[in-house]
């Protein structure tokens, strides 16, 4: 019996593999003492397209929206399903005990994994690894502390909420925009308001005009002061102000 252990990148996988001894390479993973080591690829799923819930979806129409699934659908993305299905029949197979999440400490890294487990059917075992350096060391003292996986059910559920919210403001409203004005326009939960800040800043900096201040500055020997107010402000809006303090305060002595 083997223990399979699944990170989120090749390369993060090679360097647990060399630590573990899994230094016979096969096809999408790594074998060795007592130990399988595969990796993701990044994403190896998405959530499905609005069509998966029912065909009149192909069509952009305003009469179909919003549209809200019961249950989100992922589906595997085709340019690494050869990886996910190395994934998976590891994870199903007979020989394989239990599974190590390896994935990136954090929610993305949460998700990219819980899609895999769901979508594989796999129902066994799941202890979570959580580092945030790849040292040798540090490797080997996360694998000696293994947490279990239901630990991190809220991080997933934190992902899987940001997913599905990206999802349905994103199909949604790009179809509405695109159907009012017959232009395609992407709407995404983070894309609009970000550009939107954008644009703002932009028109502020198109629209100022620049205005003409006065400052009084007084040359103390060691070092030179500048007048400020009350509130902290040293810009005066006419030279007449200016002079007036530069006319109280000329040849006093510093307290």
């Amino acid at each position: 019996m083997s223990r399979l252990v699944i990170a989120e990148k090749p390369s993060v996988a090679q360097s647990i593999a060399s630590v573990l001894g899994a230094v016979n390479r096969k096809d999408g993973y790594l074998e060795g003492g007592g130990y399988l080591v595969s990796w993701c690829v990044g994403h190896l799923l998405e959530l499905a397209q609005p069509e998966a819930y029912g065909e009149q979806y192909a069509r952009w129409r305003y009469g179909d929206l919003p549209i809200l699934p019961e249950k989100m659908e992922t589906k595997v993305i085709k340019k690494t399903k050869s990886q996910f299905l190395a994934v998976k029949k590891l994870m199903n197979d007979k020989e394989t005990q239990d599974i190590i999440c390896a994935t990136d400490s954090g929610r993305e890294g949460e998700l990219i994994f819980r899609y895999i487990y769901e979508q594989a059917g796999c129902k066994k075992p799941v202890r979570r690894l959580w580092i945030s350096s790849m040292t040798d060391e540090a490797i080997r003292a996360g694998f000696d502390s293994l947490r279990p996986s239901a630990d991190y059910d809220a991080l997933y559920a934190s992902a899987r909420c940001r997913a599905d919210a990206d999802w349905l403001i994103g199909m949604n409203a790009t179809r509405a925009y695109t159907i009012r004005y017959g232009v395609l326009l992407s709407i995404g939960r983070v894309q609009t308001p970000t550009l939107s800040m954008i644009v703002k800043r932009r028109k502020e900096i198109d629209a100022f005009v620049p205005k003409l201040f006065y400052t009084v500055r007084a040359d103390f020997g060691d070092y030179q002061g500048v007048y400020i107010d009350k509130k902290g402000e040293r810009k005066l809006e006419t030279e007449e102000a200016a002079q007036q303090i530069a006319r109280r305060v000329s040849g006093q002595r510093r307290r």
